[in-house]
């Protein structure tokens, strides 16, 4: 903890799994602390149950500890970038067991287009330049849209939206076909 803090690291790798801690509470005092590092677990935990409370706890990722090294090296790099990404078996454990249905209808059609880019794991930089808009304008829509969904935070937003079709058919497919 005090190194993350005293060196501030853009990302952290972390098992779940470390001698004398344990990698949930970790995470959870990392976000207490106010460490701004993207987090990405790195693991050989399989249990499916410990997918959900690692991204509530603030993961960006999660990977399992056989990922191959230029794999994880890319995998590093999309998370250093803003996006999410999980092995597939982390992510079947995150759609099953992910948020319900809360707001979707409570969408502005703005919003569901910034979710549509979020669930492609665009970074805000790379959404206000898609939606010819400041930043701070898809910062807000990012908030306003996880309170409307009951959700934490991006990655959470964008497996809602992988489980809910967003961005697939419909105005969210035609949002997405501007892109």
């Amino acid at each position: 903890m005090t190194l993350a803090e005293s060196l501030e690291p853009d990302i952290v790798l972390m098992d779940l799994k470390m001698p004398g801690a344990d990698g949930l509470t970790a995470l959870t005092e990392l976000r207490a602390r106010g460490v701004a590092a993207r987090v990405l677990v790195l693991t050989s935990v399989t249990e499916r149950g410990h997918v959900l409370p690692a991204v509530q706890a603030g993961a960006a990722g999660y990977l399992y500890k056989d990922v191959d090294p230029q794999a994880l090296v890319q995998a590093i790099r999309a998370v250093h970038d803003g996006h999410v990404l999980f092995a597939p078996d982390a992510a079947e454990a995150m759609l099953a067991d992910g948020p319900d249905d809360r707001g979707l209808a409570a969408l502005t059609e703005r919003e569901r287009e910034v979710l549509v880019h979020i669930a492609r794991g665009r970074s805000n930089r790379e959404i206000a330049r898609a939606l010819v808009v400041s930043e701070k304008t898809v910062k807000t829509h990012v908030s306003n849209l996880l309170m409307k969904l009951g959700v934490q935070d991006r990655t959470q937003a964008a497996l809602y939206a992988v489980r809910h079709g967003v961005g697939t058919s419909g105005a969210d497919g035609e949002a997405a076909a501007r892109d």
